[in-house]
């Protein structure tokens, strides 16, 4: 599934036009992209949560030229499934 069909998905569910859908999935992905960006952690009850990880500068390497790169630090959004969202993709019921 992609954005557009959850954004078809919603308007036919809800029964609102399209147009209307797009922004409620649009301001919900902002939202959460917003939260993030600031450093606050997303919980979904039963699905997930989403939160931002701080990394360290390390020594990489160029897979192409086998040639050691220093790579800076960074922030990377990281998602963890929740416990009924896993048990229901494994078909536990």
């Amino acid at each position: 599934m992609n954005k557009s069909d959850l954004i078809v998905d919603l308007a036919k569910e809800a029964d609102i036009p399209l147009r209307k859908s797009e922004e409620i999935v649009n301001l919900v992905f902002e939202t959460m992209s917003g939260s993030l960006v600031s450093g606050s952690r997303i919980e979904v009850r039963g699905f997930g949560s989403f939160e931002v990880r701080e990394y360290r500068n390390y020594m990489g390497r160029n897979p192409k030229t086998g040639k050691q790169i220093a790579v800076g630090k960074k922030r990377l959004p990281f998602f963890k499934v929740g416990k009924e969202l896993r048990e229901r993709v494994d078909g536990r019921p």
